[in-house]
């Protein structure tokens, strides 16, 4: 490996390994050391595709002294296993969303990586869109004055071969639902992060079109502790799919964000918010792949200087959980036809 340079991992070798691999092939910060596949034949593919060392068992993986860190690439039901074995070997943790499929699944692993003192974080990348940072600013700096009205929209599509071309997909044990934990959950997440907690819920999903167990189509109504409202839609099955959409609201004026961009900025007061508006959306509307890696990469060298720096990562276990927690609520709440509060 070379100097200086933070050592990676990644099990788990899907189609979102490769963001990972690309990432951190072309980071000055880091380097790929190796990866581990679920079988011999499938390492060996990887081998060639990412050009690294590969096996098919996570305890040799996580024997090599030059690996600081571990991405988790497995399907979202097998993000525990593999992430609090690295723990106890001593490595930080790096995990793509969500962060499992159960509260209790997540809160252990969170609990273990505490317990060995290793750093968490996990890939919440749309974070670090400039869109998205600037409405972030925005409302730290107070321009729209008290909070009103969150809103996040993901009214996307996936084709009925995107759930067929994998074994865990849309299934409960393997995705834990469908298209708000897997799909809307990036949305969401930027909804929590700019309007805080949620005091209750009450929501409504279904299976409409695909043939799957978790939903492709769901709504909810949002109350939050800060006292402003919310809603979420969202769904897979929703032709031809157009971009997400966050729409913040409040006292002063609002902002939206689709598609990662600012398409409105109406402040009282301000003459010429047309001048954050911008152009050049990029959205996993109706293709999963078509996001950009490069917001991937953002993020696993903010993992890098946590480490170095000993902070948190930009998305702790702890932040991750939030979604995890409002997004398993919708669930219960159409389950079982009545608000739900939460913790």
């Amino acid at each position: 490996m070379k100097k200086g340079k933070t050592g990676f991992g990644i099990i788990g070798t899907g189609a979102i390994a490769g963001h990972h691999a690309k990432s951190i092939q072309e980071s000055d910060s880091c380097q790929l050391v190796a990866v581990c596949s679920s079988s011999a034949s499938r390492a060996a593919e990887a081998e060639k595709k990412f050009n690294v060392p590969a096996c098919s068992d996570v305890a040799d993986l996580l024997a090599r002294e030059d690996i600081d860190v571990v991405s988790i690439c497995t399907h979202s039901g097998r993000h525990m296993e593999p992430a609090i074995a690295a723990a106890r070997a001593k490595k930080h943790v790096l995990i793509e969303k969500p962060i499992e499929v159960s509260l209790e699944r997540a809160d252990k692993l969170i609990s273990v990586c505490r317990e060995e003192g290793v750093k968490l974080g996990v890939i919440f990348q749309n974070r670090l869109q400039p869109g998205f940072l600037q409405l972030k600013e925005a409302v730290k700096e107070g321009l729209l004055g008290k909070l009103t009205l969150g809103n996040a929209y993901i009214k996307w599509l996936r084709e009925a071969q995107y759930y067929s071309s994998s074994e865990w997909k849309g299934t409960i044990e393997g995705d834990g639902g469908a298209a708000l934990i897997n799909q809307g959950i990036h949305t969401i997440d930027l909804l929590l992060d700019i309007m805080d907690d949620v005091k209750s819920v009450y929501g409504q999903v279904k299976t409409v079109v695909h043939d799957i167990e978790g939903e492709d189509l769901g709504v909810a109504l949002l109350n939050f502790k800060n006292g402003a409202l919310g809603t979420i839609e969202g769904g897979t099955s929703l032709y031809p799919g157009y971009p997400e959409r966050l729409e913040v609201f409040g006292e002063k004026g609002s902002i939206i964000l689709e598609g990662g961009q600012i398409i409105a900025w109406n402040i009282r007061g301000e003459k010429n918010g047309s001048n954050k508006v911008q152009s050049g959306k990029s959205s996993g509307s109706s293709d999963p792949m078509a996001v950009d890696y490069k917001l991937h990469k953002a993020q696993i060298e903010d993992m890098v200087k946590a480490i170095q720096e000993n902070r948190d990562p930009l998305v702790t276990g702890e932040a991750a959980r939030k979604s995890l927690e409002l997004i398993l609520a919708i669930y219960r709440s159409s389950r079982e036809n009545k608000l739900i509060e939460l913790a």
